[in-house]
């Protein structure tokens, strides 16, 4: 909420000074408030971008950090948008950069605590498997497109691909998501 006082300096005057109140949450306390509020999210989407937990939380303080240097640009609009775009550019630019990627294999992949959830912390990590054994370009449009729930058009702005290309990398991605889940009695099938 911005007020706005005017005084005039004078009946002859033109000239009026202008004081502007400033109420409301300082630009700390927006930020802290977003990263509480959607730091679960990007840190899920980090982690399934990159295929290593490790890995997700280096990008996930990235994303973070230029998110609060140019906060002033992102909260105009919608800061989870914006923080978004930061995660899935610097997980690309990571790819451009190594060109390589470095799985997971069965034995490396921490132990999980058995509990009441077993069945359902089983299955994603299933279902996190199958997606570290997916291409990068396969695994990056499958998490946009089915997880996230974004349009073929979306996906393709947010990559910079044409939107054919995600068709045919959301295809290859999601067959190979099913074979890996079929075979994922044998560990050995889901690393390449």
């Amino acid at each position: 909420m911005v007020g706005v006082e005017v005084a005039a300096e004078g009946a002859q005057s033109n000239i009026a000074d202008v004081e502007v109140i400033v109420a409301g949450r300082s630009r700390d306390t927006e930020f802290v408030t977003f990263v509480a509020e959607h730091g679960a999210s990007l840190r899920r989407i980090a982690t399934l971008l990159s295929g290593d937990p490790h890995r997700a939380e280096e990008l996930l303080q990235a994303t973070l950090e230029r998110t609060y240097r140019a906060w002033d640009r992102a909260r105009d609009g919608d800061p989870l948008i914006y923080a978004r775009r930061i995660l899935t550019n610097l997980r690309i630019d990571t790819w451009r950069r190594t060109r390589r990627e470095l799985l997971l294999t069965g034995d490396q992949m921490p132990d999980l605590a058995e509990s009441d959830r077993s069945a359902e912390v089983v299955l994603r990590d299933e279902l996190t498997r199958a997606l570290r054994a997916l291409p990068a370009k396969q695994r990056r449009v499958v998490v946009l497109r089915h997880l996230l729930d974004m349009s073929e058009a979306e996906v393709a702005v947010e990559l910079g691909i044409p939107r054919g290309t995600v068709k045919s990398a959301g295809a290859r991605g999601l067959a190979g998501l099913r074979q890996a889940l079929e075979n994922s009695t044998d560990p050995t099938e889901m690393t390449r």
